[in-house]
């Protein structure tokens, strides 16, 4: 075997590794990666069919990237819809996902019957790509139960339209946000949030409501 086979092995190997991934992000970037490794290799061979194959294949995850990456913080992409603490459906998404919540969050746990709870989906078109649950402190402090991202869109924030975007925090009143302690792998730092012990808290801008009181 030369080297020129140990790269079309290479580049099946990727292809196919891509094939494995639940991330849809990481799963287009390599999956251009492995067609990329295809072209070159095929074209040393001189295998023109496969050439072109990879070459379409290739425009296609290019196509896709751009547009994930383009839509990323776009907030007509990502929405965030707020449900009874109670609502069905929300149990049934916290139901199903029981298991990657408990990997990533290890203390949570949600009381939907307890006071001054509030839950947020955050979808696109009619997919959930994650779940905001919070329930309020004392003196404005909301504390975050979970921040859930489904593992198709683990790759991207969509926190961030619940913490930025929505003010779905500064029109009730609260000015200081506080992430679930003991979160595995968290992302605030990306948000502007700062560390505080075992937690990140991030400074609400105050409402207008507020400003004009």
């Amino acid at each position: 075997m030369n080297w020129w086979d140990l790269v079309g092995w290479a580049g099946s190997a990727v292809l196919v590794w891509s094939l494995l991934q639940s991330r849809i992000l990481r799963l287009r970037a390599l999956n251009l990666v492995g067609c990329v490794v295809l072209i070159g290799y095929n074209a040393a061979i001189e295998v023109w069919p496969m050439v072109g194959l990879n070459i379409v294949l290739a425009v296609i995850n290019i196509w896709y990237l751009r547009g994930m990456l383009a839509t990323r913080h776009d907030e007509q992409t990502y929405q965030v819809v707020e449900v009874g603490v109670g609502d069905q459906f929300l149990a049934h998404t916290l139901r199903i996902h029981a298991p990657d919540i408990a990997r990533f969050n290890p203390d949570f746990h949600w009381d939907p019957t307890a006071s001054d709870r509030s839950a947020f989906l955050v979808v696109t078109a009619d997919e959930v790509v994650g779940v905001v649950l919070s329930h309020a402190e004392a003196r404005g402090v909301a504390q975050i139960d979970l921040d859930y991202v489904t593992p198709k869109f683990r790759d991207f924030t969509p926190g961030e339209f619940v913490y930025r975007r929505s003010r779905l925090f500064t029109e009730r009143g609260f000015h200081r946000v506080v992430s679930p302690p003991g979160m595995v792998a968290p992302y605030y730092h990306r948000l502007g949030f700062r560390p505080q012990g075992d937690s990140y808290v991030l400074d609400l801008p105050a409402s207008p409501a507020t400003d004009s009181a």
